[in-house]
């Protein structure tokens, strides 16, 4: 295998190349690019950019917190719920089990 050969200032490739290598200033200029550069005003912006968006945020969260909000509400509600009658009726039938439980009901073993 041979080691390609370094070129200083040539673009790598053919000699009729359209495009030039980069940065080269006396090529013919092409249609269709547009270069967009930033105003000195808006690169200082940036403070103003975080202090929106963290009221922006804050903003729209709190409109749409009730479509959340609720629904996990209810859902935690209802999982508590089940919980509270899960565990009520496993000492129930943990205590009619037992033998205070069976002495209780009436039902003595012979």
């Amino acid at each position: 295998m041979r080691p390609t050969i370094a070129r200083a200032s040539d673009m790598p490739g053919p000699k009729r190349a359209w495009s030039v290598w980069w940065g080269d200033q006396g090529a013919i200029r092409q249609k269709g690019i547009i270069q967009y550069t930033l105003a000195p005003q808006q690169a200082r912006a940036a403070p103003r950019w975080i202090r929106s968006y963290i009221f922006n945020f804050y903003r729209r969260v709190s409109g749409e917190a009730i479509y959340f909000t609720v629904p996990f509400a209810i859902g935690i509600t209802i999982r508590l719920l089940r919980y509270g009658i899960y565990t009520w009726g496993k000492s129930r039938y943990e205590y009619q089990n037992s033998k205070a439980g069976h002495i209780a009901s009436g039902a003595a073993h012979h």
